[in-house]
């Protein structure tokens, strides 16, 4: 889902949201009403960082679950979804009004800021010039950490 999210942002598509949240480790969602406060708060990062969704907005395309089926099921289902959703919202704001993530991010994608890496991002680079800053180059440059469970802990002090 996040891919998506950030995929139709940066094409600035992301007009409106299906909410909706599976088992991952079935590989799909299954259209479950959204619960999961790290998730909400992931969307609402996307959605802040655009300055807010328009013309849509954030939709339940979601389902009552099998053992769930009585009117009262659906009252608590769509209450529960909007109280994810507004958690995700709060946190997101703190976390981007401390900056926490901002500067990472800006120091993990740095590269694409000169030379070849903002050629790329601008559509200029071709596959020549690529071959060409490669054979110059020679040997790739070592990767460096994604800092993936520093990421995950700092995400934890947020959302408790």
């Amino acid at each position: 889902m996040m891919h998506e999210l950030m995929y139709a942002s940066s094409c600035g598509v992301l007009g409106s949201m299906d909410a909706n949240r599976g088992d991952l480790l079935l590989g799909w969602d299954t259209d479950q009403f959204p619960a999961d406060y790290y998730l909400t708060t992931q969307c609402m990062l996307v959605i802040l960082a655009q300055g807010g969704l328009a013309p849509g907005g954030v939709n339940f395309d979601a389902k009552v679950r099998r053992e769930s089926f009585e009117p009262i099921d659906l009252f608590h289902a769509h209450i529960g979804g909007m109280d994810a959703f507004a958690v995700g919202l709060k946190l997101a704001a703190t976390i981007r009004k401390e900056g926490a993530l901002a500067g990472f991010v800006k120091e993990r994608y740095a590269s694409w800021d000169t030379g070849i890496g903002a050629k790329i991002e601008a559509g200029s680079a071709s596959f020549a010039d690529l071959e060409t800053y490669m054979l110059e180059k020679g040997d790739a440059t070592p990767n460096v950490s994604g800092r993936q469970e520093m990421l995950e802990n700092l995400f934890n002090r947020y959302v408790r």
